[in-house]
């Protein structure tokens, strides 16, 4: 017997049974709101049930059209993905908060003070949030955190980052949360560790503190190297990203994970279940 009821009670029963995850996907006319989108649509995990963007879009995408960031938009939602800009997140947890809504931050270039009231609407609801999605990423980072131990102070470090021409924040949030890597490390804050910040430099220097360089060219998706050096040798650990897909599949792998938790602030670590 075929399934055709199309009302929500009945779809809200279907997807219950079947244990599929109402999704919204903001940003969807970006690069990884549409790479999501594809993600999604081949995951039978969840079933796309809104998207939105931050202006009117008269044309359907995947079959929905696209609808602005209010509280309708969200409301069939069990869970959000945001893959947008600062403001434009603030704006979705604030709508998550009111509605109880889970939500998967992917978005970089948070200020200190956007990351504290991030932190601080995790008190209310459920947020996963993570410069980068992808697994081998997040295990580089926590191999840095290693190699900044056990290497010390006699090691100065730096960090070089490469993404495709579009992309405006700098350093990556990948970059940063390798620094943090590398705070975390020698058991200092990362913002007490900040050094400079180059954009486009052929060679750039190693400091006391973490020195970044951005590179912004072609349609390259992300390549990121940290460097140790004791002016004797140097160890170099380093990330290569080719397809996007594996920064929306770990989005969807993070959406289903947080589905089981409490409010709280989560993020890939927790996930991957490193100590």
């Amino acid at each position: 017997m075929g399934y055709n009821c199309t009302c929500y009670y009945c779809n809200y029963l279907f997807d219950l049974i079947m244990k599929k995850i109402n999704l919204a996907i903001t940003g969807c006319m970006g690069r990884m709101g549409q790479k999501l989108i594809r993600s999604a649509k081949s995951n039978k995990n969840f079933r796309l049930v809104s998207l939105t963007e931050n202006k009117r879009i008269n044309r359907k995408i995947g079959g929905i059209k696209p609808e602005l960031n209010t509280s309708q938009a969200f409301k069939k939602a069990n869970v959000i993905i945001d893959f947008t800009v600062p403001k434009c997140t603030l704006e979705v947890l604030k709508i998550a908060v009111q509605l109880r809504k889970r939500v998967v931050i992917g978005t970089t270039g948070f200020t200190k003070k956007q990351e504290k009231i991030i932190q601080k609407f995790s008190s209310k609801i459920p947020i996963f949030k993570a410069g980068n999605m992808s697994l081998g990423v997040n295990l580089l980072m926590y191999l840095t955190e290693i190699a900044s131990k056990l290497l010390g102070n006699d090691f100065l470090s730096k960090i070089y980052e490469v993404h495709h021409k579009d992309k405006k924040d700098y350093p990556s949030g990948t970059a940063l949360m390798l620094g943090e890597g590398i705070a975390i490390g020698k058991n200092k804050n990362l913002y007490g560790m900040l050094g400079k910040k180059y954009l486009n430099k052929k060679s750039f220097p190693y400091s006391k503190k973490i020195n970044f360089n951005s590179i912004r060219k072609g349609a390259i998706v992300g390549e990121h190297e940290v460097k140790f050096s004791s002016g004797k040798e140097i160890v170099t650990l380093n990330h290569e990203s080719f397809d996007r897909a594996l920064y929306s599949e770990g989005a969807l792998a993070a959406a289903k994970w947080i589905m089981s938790k409490k409010p709280g602030l989560y993020s890939m670590r927790n996930l991957l279940n490193f100590k």
